[in-house]
């Protein structure tokens, strides 16, 4: 009798997909499979890398592996969407990780008798392996766990998408722990990738650069981040971060104006 319903009881606790997507992350993809142990299935869309991420995520049992051609990042993430079987979605970029103490409030809360349709994520940066404390991440926090059937990301961003939750949407209390700043050349490309992407967004939206474009925008960005938002507290690592960001405001506009030149 006791083993029925606790086999009932364990049956009936609300599942867990977890999602990641990737490209060449295989100095990252072991730790955050292990990392989501926890999860129900772990589905990893990747595209098309060039190392040894898919190998060495297919060598996990518990994996499925899904090859899309990368497009942008909200077709990317819908995509792996569509392949979870299970109502909650805890979705986790490659160097993101999740300590204990959030692991244990995940688990409580999708457990809970009455949740909410969505969840923020506070984020803490890390430079290398150092949290950064301000540049304007100090309040960085992004939509990780979701109810499925509730949720999808909308089309209109390609990049830094945005998760439209038809129903409320609340924070967990603990932090996420994300491992963004490896190097110097490796940040600098991905601020690049991400200018590349929104110079195509706006190139949809029909945006024509300007002066402003060019000047203003990245200058107030970074001021914005190393003054206002207290980057200069974070010494050298706040300058490089701050710099960086503000470069990838400034590159979307040459992007922008070689896409208008070349459809023209």
């Amino acid at each position: 009798m006791h083993f029925n319903t606790y086999l009932t009881s364990f049956l009936s606790m609300p599942k867990i997909s977890a999602l990641i997507i990737t490209l060449n992350e295989a100095k990252n993809i072991a730790d955050v499979i292990d990392n989501l142990d926890f999860a129900d299935e772990i589905i990893v869309v990747d595209s098309y890398s060039q190392d040894s991420t898919v190998e060495i995520a297919e060598a996990y049992q518990n994996v499925i592996v899904h090859k899309q051609e990368f497009e942008n990042f909200t077709k990317q993430r819908n995509f792996a969407l569509s392949k979870a079987n299970h109502e909650w979605i805890l979705f986790l970029d490659a160097d993101e990780r999740i300590p204990e103490v959030l692991k244990h409030e995940i688990l409580e809360t999708v457990q809970s008798e009455k949740t909410a349709d969505a969840y923020y994520f506070y984020r803490k940066f890390m430079f290398k392996s150092r949290p950064l404390h301000f540049s304007g991440w100090q309040t960085d926090k992004n939509i990780r766990l979701f109810k499925k059937s509730k949720s999808i990301y909308t089309e209109e961003r390609l990049v830094h998408e945005v998760l439209e939750v038809h129903g409320k949407v609340d924070d967990l209390k603990h932090y996420l722990i994300h491992y963004s700043y490896e190097n110097y050349a490796s940040y600098k490309k991905k601020m690049l990738s991400y200018a590349s992407l929104k110079a195509k967004e706006l190139f949809l939206k029909g945006v024509e650069p300007n002066p402003y474009h060019f000047i203003i925008k990245p200058a107030y960005k970074f001021l914005y981040s190393y003054i206002i938002r207290l980057g200069v507290l974070d010494g050298r690592k706040g300058m490089i971060i701050c710099y960086l960001n503000a470069l990838s405001v400034y590159k979307r506009y040459p992007y922008l104006k070689e896409l208008i030149k070349s459809s023209e």
